[in-house]
């Protein structure tokens, strides 16, 4: 039995950063973010301090990390929900089915909370949260635009302008839901339904 292949540098660094990751998600989750500190990560991750620091330079980073790795998750399982073929009313099917399960949940909410508390004291992590949201509000602009363009649907206003209102309507609302179960996540749905219509065949 040949034996398995040495970890280049670079491969056992991204395992060792991807698990130090996993395990903070865990215990920013469980033990709360402010209680968490990198040493802590270090001792569950199995890792030592230098370890963290090699990857991190502080847990603003890391908590950054952490929601990047839940954000890219849950937005590319509704950019795939929304790209198959489908009617108008399919589509927004399939956001109402996205909004139950994401709004409010505590993996987007709890952390989403602890980091834009903690960039009131950092400019920088307030400038890497703003670049993030700047992406992913580019991101569902150009989803409009190739809807509209492919004469799939109208909007009422520019998807520049739409973009960032449907954002600001499911961040709020996944701020509500997590203090309030009874929020309706079709709130969101309402709004899109409001501001995007079926085109005219």
């Amino acid at each position: 039995m040949s034996a398995m292949p040495r970890l280049t540098r670079e491969e056992s660094k991204a395992r060792t950063r991807a698990a130090l990751v996993e395990t903070a998600r865990g215990l920013f989750l469980a033990e709360g973010y402010h209680q968490t500190s990198l040493e802590r990560v270090a001792e569950a991750a199995g890792f030592s301090k230098g370890a963290v620091y090699s990857n991190f330079r502080n847990k603003e980073e890391l908590c950054l990390a952490v929601l990047d790795q839940i954000q890219r998750r849950e937005y590319a399982e509704l950019l795939d929900a929304l790209a198959p073929p489908g009617d108008f009313e399919s589509k927004l099917a399939a956001l109402q089915v996205w909004a139950e399960r994401v709004l409010g949940s505590p993996s987007w909410t709890v952390l989403g909370v602890a980091a834009i508390a903690a960039a009131h004291l950092s400019d920088q992590l307030r400038a890497q949260l703003a670049r993030r949201d700047a992406a992913f509000c580019h991101v569902v602009t150009e989803l409009l635009r190739a809807q509209e363009a492919a004469g799939a649907i109208t909007l009422a206003l520019p998807a520049e302008d739409l973009a960032p209102i449907l954002l600001a309507v499911g961040t709020g609302l996944g701020l509500q839901r997590s203090v309030n179960p009874d929020a309706k996540p079709s709130l969101l749905t309402d709004a899109a339904r409001a501001f995007v219509r079926p085109a005219m065949s």
